[in-house]
């Protein structure tokens, strides 16, 4: 008996023993949660993902074709998926939010707290406005939260435009330009200044919007956007910037293009039409020019398989470059944009400014994509259809903008949901007779995942979750 328990606190020692040397092989400087810089800079590179799916966006509003594998742009996409838009960047943006609210060390060095957290709320709130612009009502107030909420309710469009004008306010007023700028930021480069724009232009955005179903509401956001300060030129446009040279940051047209070898878009001849007539000097950098020296745009919404090189005009290399920039704002959209406020009165300039604003939106497009020139400008915008006319005005400002914001199609969608401009003849081949969707169904696993919210959010649309539930601006 006594040898045995000689033994056992023999083994009791040594189990002691080694508990000394449990942490030996874990690095004292290991991690346990992200730096907030690496997670800003997490969300943002999103944006590739985000932008490319203008392709959707871009194919609505006839801005590409489709050559040999048509049927997104017969409108044969039914419902998109929002998990990853979810658990990727917007995750990483409340994590930054999270982190600095509870002091985490992960965010030393990264900016002051304001302006990491000040970042990261203007980065959800242009995720969200793209989710909510994309299907409509969605989980907002509700998510982001993990386990406290696995089943979030769908809010309302509505509710969701009033908290995200909120959001953008509130995170302009948080920024302190005098403190350390956000560290991990691929978009601005910590300029707080950049920062503050880029919420005022997404706010004068969202001001528009709101036209037909809340125009008191869109002039007291849209004034109280212009004082705040919005991009008033070319140099402050906001651009994702890809990188030559690193596979991962490729630009995607790029990718589609030259990697993938897969050649599934041109410019369509719907913009061709428009724009060659009219000795448009964007339309060779729009559209490639092919050995006959024309710029050939392909039929629009054709069931038929059709071989794209040589034989029509692909994206533009300025578009499709591995480091080819893409768009998310810039000084012509903002121009446009305030020649349609003053136009539908939010201002009291009436006409004038709004002419005034439509022909300098036309010329800072054109300088954008280097090719302005004084007498060929002055004989576009005398061009029939293009001179401004009050009696149609607001069609050609926001035909002009169409044309201007070639492959960043997420607002002419949006405006042609709003307004019907600028005026599209649906596919010929469509699978559904109703024509250009409205919007994209939610993600079929939503009615197991959250069947109470998602059938309360399908009674919301009328009782059908397909593609032509209006949003609720443009009802």
């Amino acid at each position: 008996m006594m040898k045995k328990i000689l033994i056992l606190i023999a083994v009791l020692a040594t189990m002691q023993s080694c508990n000394k040397f449990g942490d030996t092989n874990v690095s004292p400087t290991l991690l346990t949660k992200a730096s907030t810089s690496a997670l800003l800079t997490n969300s943002q590179q999103a944006m590739k993902t985000v932008m490319f799916n203008n392709r959707l966006a871009n194919l609505y509003v006839q801005h590409l074709s489709e050559g040999p594998y048509p049927g997104s742009s017969l409108y044969s996409d039914r419902n998109a998926n929002f998990s990853a838009w979810y658990i990727g960047p917007l995750y990483d943006l409340q994590t930054i939010i999270n982190y600095n609210n509870e002091g985490a060390s992960t965010t030393i060095g990264n900016g002051s707290k304001a302006n990491q957290i000040a970042a990261a709320r203007i980065m959800k709130a242009f995720y969200f406005l793209r989710m909510t612009d994309i299907w409509g009502d969605i989980p907002y107030s509700e998510a982001l939260k993990g386990s406290a909420a696995y089943s979030p309710k769908y809010d309302s469009q509505e509710s969701i435009y009033t908290d995200l004008f909120k959001e953008l306010t509130e995170a302009v007023a948080q920024i302190k330009e005098n403190e350390s700028g956000v560290v991990g930021d691929v978009i601005f480069g910590g300029d707080m200044a950049a920062w503050k724009r880029f919420a005022n232009t997404i706010r004068l955005a969202m001001s528009v919007r709101l036209s037909k179903v809340n125009p008191t509401k869109g002039k007291t956001e849209y004034a109280a956007a212009i004082a705040a300060g919005v991009i008033t030129s070319n140099a402050q446009n906001i651009m994702y910037k890809f990188v030559a040279g690193d596979p991962n940051n490729y630009n995607p047209w790029y990718d589609n293009y030259s990697v993938s070898n897969r050649n599934d878009y041109a410019i369509s001849k719907t913009m061709t039409d428009y724009m060659e007539p009219k000795a448009d000097p964007r339309l060779p950098v729009y559209g490639e020019v092919l050995a006959s020296g024309v710029v050939k745009g392909l039929p629009y919404g054709r069931n038929a398989a059709v071989n794209i090189p040589a034989a029509y005009s692909r994206i533009g290399s300025y578009f499709r470059g591995q480091g080819s920039p893409l768009s998310i704002y810039n000084y012509a959209e903002v121009l446009f944009l305030q020649a349609e406020a003053a136009k539908l009165g939010y201002t009291t300039g009436g006409d004038a400014e709004a002419e005034t604003k439509y022909k300098a939106a036309i010329k800072a497009s054109w300088e954008m994509y280097g090719v302005f020139d004084q007498t060929k400008y002055d004989a576009y915008i005398a061009n029939t259809g293009v001179a401004y006319a009050s009696a149609t005005a607001h069609k050609q400002i926001l035909t002009e903008k169409w044309i201007h914001n070639y492959l960043s199609a997420w607002e002419i969608w949006c405006d042609w949901r709003r307004t019907g401009f600028p005026v599209l003849t649906a596919a010929v081949d469509r699978v559904d007779s109703r024509g250009i969707p409205y919007r994209l169904g939610y993600p079929p696993t939503e009615a197991s995942l959250n069947p109470t919210n998602y059938k309360a959010a399908v009674t919301a649309l009328g009782g059908t979750d397909d593609n032509y539930g209006k949003m609720w601006w443009a009802k």
